[in-house]
C-alpha cells in the first residue's frame, strides 16, 4: 500500500488515525519537515499543523492538496532523482533533498566518496539504484560518462576554491 492509500485509508478509520498515519508519511515516508510538506502542498504551515494536532479537520479541498501531494512526492521519490557524489563536508551543504525545477519536483539523493575509486563505485551504484542523471567532480566525470547510461555534469566549484586558497593565505601567516 502506498503512502496516499495509507493516509486514505486512516482518514475513514478515526481522526487519530488518520492524524497519525499523516505525521509519519511527511516524516519517514517522505523525509520532509510539516513546513516543507505544506508548501509543497500549497496550504498554510498552521493549518498543517492543526490537523496534526487534532484542532481541525481538514476540508475536503485540504484533504484533496494532501493527498495529491503524497503521491507526486511519493512518485518523485520513487521514481527520478539526481545523484550528487561528493565528499561528506560538500554534501552536509545540501539542505534540500528535494527542489522544484524548471517546474518538476526533483528528489536529491546523495553519494558520499572521498576517493576516485569511490567515486566510481558511487556512480555505478547511483545508476544501478535509478538515478536519472549525476552530478560529481570534474576529475571523475570523464571517467564515469564513459561506463554510464545516464547524463552526467560537472560540478564547478568556484566560489568553494576561492575560499579553500583565501584559507591558505590565512594559514600562511
Amino acid at each position: 500500500m502506498n503512502a496516499a492509500d495509507k493516509v486514505i485509508k486512516a482518514a475513514f478509520e478515526s481522526d487519530e488515525l488518520f492524524q497519525k498515519i499523516l505525521y509519519e508519511v511527511i516524516k519517514e515516508d517522505l523525509n520532509l519537515t510539516a513546513v516543507d510538506f505544506a508548501k509543497q502542498a500549497n496550504i498554510p504551515p498552521s493549518t498543517l499543523y492543526k490537523i496534526l494536532s487534532g484542532n481541525r479537520d481538514p476540508n475536503i479541498k485540504t484533504l484533496r492538496q494532501i493527498i495529491r501531494t503524497i503521491r507526486e512526492l511519493g512518485e518523485s521519490e520513487s521514481g527520478e532523482f539526481i545523484a550528487v557524489i561528493a565528499a561528506r563536508t560538500v554534501l552536509d551543504n545540501i539542505v534540500e533533498t528535494k527542489k522544484k525545477i524548471a517546474g518538476r519536483l526533483v528528489t536529491i539523493r546523495e553519494y558520499s566518496a572521498t576517493s576516485m575509486e569511490e567515486a566510481i563505485i558511487a556512480a555505478v551504484r547511483a545508476e544501478k539504484d535509478g538515478a536519472k542523471a549525476l552530478v560529481c567532480a570534474p576529475i571523475v566525470s570523464p571517467t564515469v560518462e564513459k561506463i554510464l547510461n545516464i547524463p552526467v555534469t560537472t560540478i564547478i566549484p568556484k566560489d568553494s576554491l576561492i575560499d579553500a586558497i583565501e584559507l591558505a593565505l590565512k594559514k600562511m601567516d
